[in-house]
């Protein structure tokens, strides 16, 4: 049980109002969320909300093998549920743990029962869905009009944010499979931003370092969905 918004890391929970965090903590549990937990599945009913404090997860629209790719990222700023939020019962994405981590989760009849009772607490989750809708559409607009060196460089500053350090502990193959793209062509894009001195690449982790140039090789892709989550909440989204 979450006693006081100062026990939870989580972004939404620890910046909501007392009256509002008080009609969730009795009904926070803390969960371990080690890499690969699946936390929603593709047509089946959302029985936990989970707020992230530690880790980040991904929400990956999936038709079969090399049918896959992601479509947001959540960190400590955000929650699952979306579908729940939205007065339905069950996501047509799947959304797991890409880098392992710790968080808090609450069954969903607890949570309606928290948002039927006040208006502003629905409020404060509407404009984070607001914010993955924006996400969301970047993320098209990346995908369909950006380079992968563009895509690649968009992505690495978002998970970057939310593992809060340069360091990110992923591989190859799991980049192709977020991105949507070929194996030989995410490594071609890491060796060029390498041979820059933007980032190093070791095995099973990738380390940036200069997060500027980064910025500049995403050419526009980001920053957007961030600005307008500091807009609503104060703060960065990560």
């Amino acid at each position: 049980m979450a006693s006081t918004r100062t026990s939870v890391a989580n972004k939404l929970l620890s910046g909501l109002p007392d009256g509002d965090f008080a009609l969730l903590a009795p009904n926070l549990q803390p969960v371990d969320l080690p890499v690969r937990r699946q936390l929603e599945n593709r047509n089946r009913r959302v029985d936990q909300i989970y707020f992230i404090e530690q880790g980040i997860a991904s929400m990956v629209i999936s038709l079969g093998s090399n049918r896959s790719i992601e479509i947001c990222v959540i960190g400590s700023e955000g929650m699952t549920g979306l579908p729940v939020l939205l007065e339905t019962d069950q996501p047509l994405h799947e959304t797991f743990m890409q880098v392992g981590g710790r968080g808090w989760r609450i069954g969903v009849e607890d949570f309606r029962r928290a948002l039927e009772a006040s208006a502003s607490l629905r409020r404060v989750f509407l404009r984070y869905a607001h914010t993955v809708f924006g996400q969301m559409a970047f993320t098209a607009l990346a995908n369909g009009r950006y380079s992968i060196e563009e895509r690649l460089a968009r992505w690495l500053l978002m998970v970057s944010d939310r593992v809060e350090g340069p360091v990110i502990p992923l591989t190859h193959e799991f980049l192709s499979v977020m991105l949507g793209a070929r194996r030989p062509g995410i490594t071609n894009a890491l060796n060029a931003y390498g041979k820059r001195g933007i980032l190093e690449v070791r095995r099973g982790e990738i380390e940036l370092l200069d997060r500027k140039a980064l910025e500049e090789a995403a050419n526009g892709s980001y920053g957007g969905p961030e600005a307008e989550y500091r807009r609503l909440f104060g703060g960065a989204a990560n």
